[in-house]
């Protein structure tokens, strides 16, 4: 037996290829100083891992912005709109734009707050290996290879690859990427035999969509894809490797009769992967990479149910291996930095590092057969909030007609009403204020008076653009779920604790730990602050309950849906006082509603009834009057339609720009009736749209959606945005719809 890991963060424990690739994008560094240190940041990964004694370490994990990005540049999967420009600025591109090329569209990995590049594919698609025997994954093998260290190099798998893709527009109907199939997988047979050439022994390839429904088509094609490649006369061999879920027994049956040697699988996120097996007459004469160790949460192994998985696995398989279960790109690098988390907590807690050290300590006690490992503490338990949650009685609003009358007496808003979505870009200012205040070296008067000041800049801006409900900007937070963590019970925040969201995008989710509690308000302040600079309506800004798990470190020792309505009732409390202090619209964003949805759609309707439940229970408090919004954004939304209708928001503003309002038209076939705003502009790219492109988008919508639940908006916060770009984007919205408006 041996150990491995499925994928290691790249971003460097001190976040150092965000700081360096920023750096190239503003022009202080050049690509090769880029270039040296993403070099240092894969030699330290792989020197750390052959250090702490693991058996085998994966290579080709490292990437610039995406996994999924990079196989797109490696197969020459580029639109035409990029291939004027040169290497890493195409690479960059396709991710973020230009002043004069909209980016590809980006999307939610899987179930992950991971956000990947959608390959963008046409019929006449002709993959080629672009980079031939320098290609990316054959360079980072050699490259380890010459420090030493043997790699086993990762690449997402041809099905997942094209199952993940989009059809380019101007498709012929009846597309699908799946059609490109065959030639994709001659690609990849060249890469291995390239790899075997290298002398790389072991390629693994990333499977996740396996774990999803699949039907015979996709069946079929996962069976053609592998037995190509396995057929190879010289190539590595191959570990294919699945995560967030349990393999269909269709597709294991498929897998145990490839010639694929190993074959990964998550133990930790299904309960019933063990059975799957079992159900297929196990996988004899295959290496099972067990995932026993949870490649998405922070929590330590129990070693005990780790032993036990082990032990079952032994009558399943020809080999067993144990494993992340899936990339540790989702997790921290490092715990030991974190010294000021309560010790008990502390306790309970393993980041990347220590993730590895498991494993081989988990080696080491199977091995010996002397089980030494200490139990993991339990998560607190605080009665009142238990007891306020069962004796909660009805949680519906009124209906949304009377509603609907209600709101518009009262806050006068014209059609197309202009909005943003909470976030505006956070200065250099604003951060140094903040680590000021953090390190002590202004009190929290100064600090106060500060934000005091950057709030009012933001109300005038707004009203000075001519915006019709403004909000204060979020000078004050830090993110839209750690704000808020921080001033609960039962959570706990981290200093160090980064993990890559998209591209340069990192985030330090919250550790929920324990039962959940709001001691005092948390936004209610500044919302009184902002709404007194101005006549105009300003929104109040919260994180809804979901939203509030999906971004965070959440405990694993009760259902998420009872974690959900503590923190729903939390909200609860605070969009009570926000109102009581003169609030009348109140946003609880809820992006992340589709990305906890099940991979499966067996367990569907279960989560999207509690997540729901969770969402009325904090916003069903108000007076009809009170208008309630709600944001989602950069995920596949047309599935939940019917979960979003039955938030029963007032105004729901959605991501519709990147993928050009395809949302409306599932809007307009589930007979959606409140009030809407797909975002007109992507906020991602540094691109300012023209007046004309954000018309064009207002029409496809109005198509949908009557003027008067239309609103116009961004399609997500500008806090990563600089302030030129902000106000000429605004600029140019507000006078789109008024246009538009005009001509309506």
């Amino acid at each position: 037996m041996t150990t491995t890991i499925l994928g290691y963060p790249r971003i460097g424990a001190h976040r150092e290829l965000k700081f360096a690739t920023e750096q190239y994008w503003a022009g202080r560094v050049g690509e090769e100083e880029l270039q040296s240190t993403a070099a240092t940041l894969r030699r330290a990964v792989w020197t750390e891992l052959r250090d702490a004694g693991l058996g085998t370490i994966p290579s080709n994990t490292f990437s610039f912005y995406d996994q999924v990005l990079d196989t797109s540049v490696m197969v020459d999967a580029v639109p035409d709109r990029y291939r004027a420009l040169p290497g890493l600025e195409r690479y960059f591109a396709m991710a973020r734009g230009t002043a004069d090329i909209p980016a590809l569209e980006m999307t939610k990995w899987f179930d992950t707050n991971y956000h990947y590049i959608v390959p963008e594919l046409a019929l006449d698609a002709r993959f080629r290996l672009a980079d031939g025997a320098q290609a990316k994954p054959v360079a980072e093998y050699l490259e380890a290879r010459a420090l030493g260290i043997e790699t086993r190099p990762v690449l997402v798998g041809p099905l997942t690859y094209l199952l993940l893709a989009k059809a380019a527009p101007g498709s012929p109907e009846g597309f699908v990427p799946l059609d490109l199939l065959d030639a994709l997988v001659e690609v990849y047979a060249e890469l291995l035999e390239r790899l075997a050439g290298a002398g790389a022994q072991w390629v693994q390839l990333d499977e996740p969509a396996l774990v999803r429904d699949l039907g015979a088509r996709q069946v079929e094609a996962l069976e053609r894809a592998y037995r190509r490649l396995g057929e190879l006369s010289s190539r590595p061999k191959i570990l294919l490797a699945t995560y967030f879920g349990t393999v269909a027994p269709e597709a294991l049956k498929v897998l145990a009769s490839t010639a694929v040697e190993a074959v990964g699988l998550d133990f930790v996120s299904r309960p019933d992967t063990l059975d799957a097996v079992a159900s297929i007459g196990g996988l004899p004469g295959k290496t099972v990479v067990a995932g026993v160790v949870d490649g998405r949460n922070v929590w330590r192994t129990d070693p005990a149910r780790a032993r036990a998985t082990y032990a079952v696995l032994l009558g399943l398989a020809g080999q067993v291996q144990l494993s992340t279960s899936c990339s540790l790109l989702h997790v921290p690098v490092d715990l030991d930095g974190e010294t000021a988390l309560d010790p008990q907590v502390r306790a309970r807690l393993a980041f990347a590092r220590q993730k590895v050290a498991e494993l081989v300590a988990l080696e080491a006690e199977l091995d010996s057969d002397d089980p030494r490992a200490a139990p993991v503490p339990g998560a607190g338990v605080d009665a009142e909030v238990r007891a306020r949650l069962q004796a909660l009685g009805d949680v519906h609003r009124t209906d949304r007609t009377t509603r609907f009358a209600a709101q518009q007496e009262k806050l006068g808003l014209p059609d197309l009403a202009t909005t943003t979505i909470g976030s505006f870009p956070q200065t250099a200012r604003i951060r140094k204020a903040r680590a000021d205040h953090k390190a002590g070296r202004i009190d929290g008067a100064a600090y106060t008076e500060a934000m005091r000041a950057e709030v009012g800049q933001v109300i005038r801006l707004q009203e000075e653009l001519g915006l019709d409900v403004l909000v204060h900007g979020e000078p004050e937070r830090n993110d839209m779920v750690q704000y808020f963590a921080e001033q609960l019970s039962g959570y706990a925040a981290t200093d160090h604790g980064w993990v890559q969201s998209y591209g340069t995008r990192c985030v330090r989710p919250p550790i929920l730990h324990g039962d959940v509690s709001r001691p005092d308000p948390m936004t209610v302040e500044w919302a009184a602050y902002a709404q007194s600079l101005t006549a105009k309506p300003v929104k109040g800004m919260l994180t809804g309950p979901v939203t509030m798990l999906a971004w965070s470190f959440v405990r694993d020792d009760q259902p998420l849906s009872q974690t959900a309505r503590q923190v729903a009732l939390a909200l609860r409390d605070e969009i009570a006082d926000l109102e009581a202090a003169g609030i009348g619209i109140i946003q609880v964003d809820e992006p992340a509603l589709r990305e906890l949805l099940p991979l499966r759609r067996a367990d569907q309707e279960d989560y999207l009834a509690w997540a729901v439940a969770a969402f009325r229970l904090a916003t069903s408090g108000v007076a009809v009057s009170t208008q309630i919004h709600t944001h989602m954004c950069y995920s596949e939304f047309g599935e939940i339609i019917t979960a979003i209708a039955d938030l029963d928001a007032d105004v729901t503003s959605v991501e519709a720009a990147r993928s050009h309002m395809e949302l409306v038209a599932d809007l307009r076939d589930a007979g959606y009736a409140n009030g809407i705003g797909p975002g007109v502009y992507d906020i991602h790219s540094p691109r300012v749209p023209t007046v004309e492109e954000m018309e064009a988008n207002l029409r496809r919508a109005l198509k949908a959606v009557p003027a008067d639940r239309l609103w116009v908006n961004p399609d997500c916060g500008l806090k990563t945005r600089g302030y030129a770009e902000t106000e000429a984007a605004l600029a140019n919205m507000v006078t789109a719809a008024r246009n538009v408006r005009a001509a309506h």
